[in-house]
């Protein structure tokens, strides 16, 4: 027998697995939560302390979840919690013998004096929830990544999702006193008043809108609508052309819907005032020849980034957004448009769902960075349903209950704004009352959180793709005047191109500049 002993002991030291050395629990006290447990039901005030920390599956056993699953229970009806009415409505949700029975009820009360600590043993509990949680989470994606047949990217933006989604659920915000609160808003008071503008935000270039919203504000979610071809990207690469050019305002453009370069090609028609079509073709003449080389110098240098990449998520949104904030100072950030946004990571219901979590997600963005954040969305069809501007008080005027895809939209945004172009729909230069509207663009201030709503007039310049002021004159301002801006002011934007630096002469014609030269067509 000696031999089958000393095999059968040779064969348990091989096979036994080395908890100790390699073997770890999950981060759970189950004494803290009895005795958190046991402290709820001894102070009746105790539930409210901790109802705001604590969810049943917080806790590592069992039975404890189901426990404190009666005592929200009870909580939640505002009845009293104790012993007595902690078993009671275990017997009616048929738990009471499943966690042990009336006696672990009144153990659970006997093994504390008191509820003193319970906050702090409450906040342990969750810390160790939180914990496992984080376990889970990376053991997922580890074992998703040792799959090659994964896609990297993809798992990439399931791992950014996920674990913005537990952040975002256990995220929790101290209470603070009005003082220090006071002292910040008075500071702030103070920086408007010593402004000359009398503004407290961002400028816009655009004066209706700047005196009804002091300038975009810090931390607000700003949602532009319109209807297509009613102008949404030309109306914020005009604004952002006027921020980052007239007042060195950084400014980031997320453009999910067209490619870099078509954006700066906009920027070109609006900033050198040379028609689209021509910009399209290079067919220019050579005095606009000489405006575009003069005038692309203010762009130039202009604090204007953009990123274009397509189907863009939220969650690759927030590290570009942090990244540019403390790399480059970026002040506003523009999206163009929420509804190509996605939050892959995360599953839904619907796409109404999605797009509430992204529209929630943006707000959430906007304070942290304390920055505005500027998102465009379309409007719905129901639009086009309605009567014409003439035949009815609001005709085609777009409304709150035209935002398409999620009323969370609506919720989320500080402010709510349409851009309406009666001439579109009329196909007349003038309204019901024979006034003008020839180039009429209302930008419509429909919901405002810290402000009044009303409707500003804008000019549209259709072949420029540009929104100015209503005042201004449409017509092209002459080359030789100087163009002021941070960048270039005074003589040097109205000097020829000729030996400008970093601008070489263009093929096929070296006599372009010369009006008087020679009239063939360019390259461009």
């Amino acid at each position: 027998m000696e031999p089958r002993r000393n095999y059968t002991s040779r064969q348990k030291k091989t096979y036994a697995p080395k908890v100790s050395e390699q073997g770890k629990l999950q981060p759970q006290d189950t004494e803290l939560e009895e005795a958190v447990l046991g402290a709820l039901m001894l102070e009746k005030d105790a539930y409210t302390t901790v109802c705001d920390i604590l969810k049943p599956e917080c806790f590592y056993e069992p039975n404890n979840q189901i426990i404190y699953s009666a005592i929200a229970k009870l909580g939640a009806q505002q009845r009293p919690i104790d012993m007595l009415t902690v078993t009671e409505q275990l017997r009616l949700d048929g738990k009471l013998d499943e966690v042990g029975g009336a006696l672990r009820i009144s153990e659970l009360t006997g093994r504390v004096a008191s509820a003193a600590h319970i906050e702090y043993h409450a906040r342990i509990v969750a810390q160790k929830y939180l914990a496992r949680e984080l376990i889970e989470f990376s053991s997922e994606i580890l074992n998703k990544a040792f799959d090659e047949t994964n896609d990297v990217d993809d798992l990439m933006q399931e791992a950014e999702g996920k674990l913005f989604e537990i952040s975002q659920r256990n995220l929790k915000k101290d209470v603070v006193q009005i003082d220090p609160i006071i002292s910040e808003a008075i500071k702030q008071i103070q920086v408007a008043a010593n402004r000359s503008d009398g503004l407290s935000g961002l400028q816009t270039g655009f004066h209706g809108i700047d005196k009804i919203t002091s300038g975009w504000q810090n931390s607000d979610l700003i949602i532009i609508a319109a209807r297509p071809a009613m102008g949404k990207t030309a109306f914020v690469l005009s604004m952002a052309k006027n921020m980052a050019v007239n007042y060195n305002t950084p400014v980031a453009i997320f453009s999910l819907e067209m490619s870099n370069v078509q954006l700066v090609n906009r920027l070109i028609i609006n900033t050198c005032e040379i028609p689209g079509d021509k910009i399209k073709s290079g067919q220019l003449s050579p005095f606009e020849w000489e405006r575009l080389m003069s005038r692309i110098e203010i762009l130039r240098n202009a604090p204007i980034y953009i990123d274009d990449t397509p189907s863009l998520s939220v969650f690759e949104l927030r590290t570009k957004a942090r990244r540019l904030v403390r790399e480059h100072g970026i002040k506003i950030i523009i999206i163009d448009y929420l509804q190509l946004m996605n939050a892959s990571g995360m599953s839904f219901g619907s796409r109404e769902q999605e797009v509430s979590t992204i529209s929630r997600s943006l707000k959430q963005l906007a304070k942290e960075l304390q920055i505005p954040i500027i998102a465009l969305s379309q409007l719905n069809r129901s639009v086009e349903s309605r009567g014409n501007d003439k035949d009815s008080k609001e005709g085609k005027r777009p409304q709150l209950s035209d935002l398409r895809e999620s009323g969370a939209i609506e919720q989320d945004a500080d402010m709510v704004c349409f851009i309406h172009r009666p001439e579109y729909y009329t196909r007349s230069k003038e309204d019901a009352n024979g006034n003008s509207i020839e180039g009429l663009a209302e930008f419509i201030i429909a919901k405002h959180r810290s402000g009044a709503t009303d409707t500003v007039n804008l000019k549209f310049v259709s072949y420029l793709a540009r929104f100015q002021n209503y005042d201004e004159d449409t017509r092209l301002s002459d080359l030789s005047a100087p163009v002021t801006s941070k960048f270039n002011a005074g003589p040097a934007d109205s000097a020829p191109v000729t030996g400008q630096p970093g601008v070489a002469p263009m093929p096929g014609n070296t006599n372009f500049l010369n009006p008087a030269g020679s009239d063939e067509k360019l390259p461009f």
